[in-house]
């Protein structure tokens, strides 16, 4: 008798408990994600994708593109116009030298003296270009007098082109330290001589000085 009532009791304390903790067992059986915030806690991807605001207003991380302009959207004819008038004003102010039009590679005070010391001398190697199409068509030809002779002749325009980049690095930076002491010459040779080595006519930008002209 004592043993049913005993375990009677026990089993209605149990169902008690359980009973009393039911409410509770949900909140225990959430994730830790969840339980603070009502919502799990999203990837560092999807974090990184909405980081930056581009000036549109849309969001990206830099690393997809933007959503801001509807890439199928067909331009307007009035649209098309007004780009090539713009493409056509850029590309002439970038032949005149004007500083806002120009790329990274030609900006600066140091890039735009090495135009002027290579445009305002004529150096052999702007006959470089003249040179290899001669080459081109003497290999062409398959002349084997004239192909015995081009190897040599190569040679020695390697020569006089490496000789006269030597020559043009010397000038410009003896050129830079005197008029910009404080700016960087990083480049400076490598984009004067292969300036060098291009038609006059078809530098760009163009040259403002003649051969002969101080600046």
């Amino acid at each position: 008798m004592f043993r049913r009532s005993s375990a009677g009791a026990t089993d209605g304390k149990a169902k008690g408990s359980e009973a009393v903790q039911s409410p509770e067992a949900p909140a225990k059986s959430k994730p830790p994600a969840e339980t603070g915030k009502g919502r799990p806690t999203p990837k560092r991807s999807e974090a990184e994708r909405t980081r930056y605001q581009s000036i549109t207003g849309s969001t990206t991380s830099g690393r997809g593109p933007s959503t801001g302009a509807d890439p199928k959207r067909k331009a307007t004819p009035e649209e098309k116009t007004r780009a090539r008038s713009d493409r056509d004003k850029r590309m002439a102010a970038m032949r005149r030298g004007e500083e806002w039009a120009l790329g990274p590679r030609d900006r600066g005070p140091v890039r735009k003296l090495a135009r002027d010391y290579v445009d305002s001398h004529r150096r052999p190697s702007e006959f470089y270009m003249y040179v290899l199409l001669v080459l081109l068509v003497a290999l062409l030809s398959r002349n084997k007098v004239l192909n015995d002779y081009v190897s040599p002749f190569v040679l020695v325009l390697i020569a006089v082109v490496a000789v006269d980049a030597f020559l043009i690095r010397r000038a410009l930076h003896k050129l830079a330290a005197q008029r910009f002491p404080n700016e960087s010459t990083r480049g400076m040779t490598t984009y004067a001589v292969m300036r060098a080595l291009q038609i006059r006519r078809f530098r760009v930008p163009a040259p403002r000085l003649k051969p002969g002209d101080t600046f």
